[in-house]
């Protein structure tokens, strides 16, 4: 397993008031992500547990455009993952991040 943290800024807090929500499932292609609020700053950690080695500047790459996308300020993000593609995880993310906000 790899592990790593990714750090963002966003440009705004994630709306609505969950203070956790969960997407996904740790299966053969899947991941699951695991989100918790942390306050009202504009920061965003991700941290990334993969079984696929030497990826992480593609994980970058998804985390840069789905903190432009959503900008999820206050956002501690950890991700389970078992070899999804990068439109999965993009995909779990904004689910994940539509459930923060419908939870208000």
């Amino acid at each position: 397993m790899e592990k790593f943290t990714i750090h963002a800024r966003a440009k705004a807090t994630l709306s609505g008031k969950s203070a956790n929500a969960i997407t996904g499932v740790v299966a053969s292609g899947n991941l699951e992500i695991l989100f918790e609020r942390k306050g009202d700053s504009l920061d965003v950690t991700v941290d990334v547990m993969t079984a696929s080695h030497g990826y992480q500047p593609v994980w970058e790459a998804v985390i840069k455009d789905f903190v432009e996308r959503v900008s999820p300020g206050g956002m501690h993000i950890a991700i389970h993952d078992n070899g999804a593609r990068p439109d999965t995880v993009l995909l779990r993310l904004m689910q994940g991040a539509r459930l923060m906000e419908a939870q208000s």
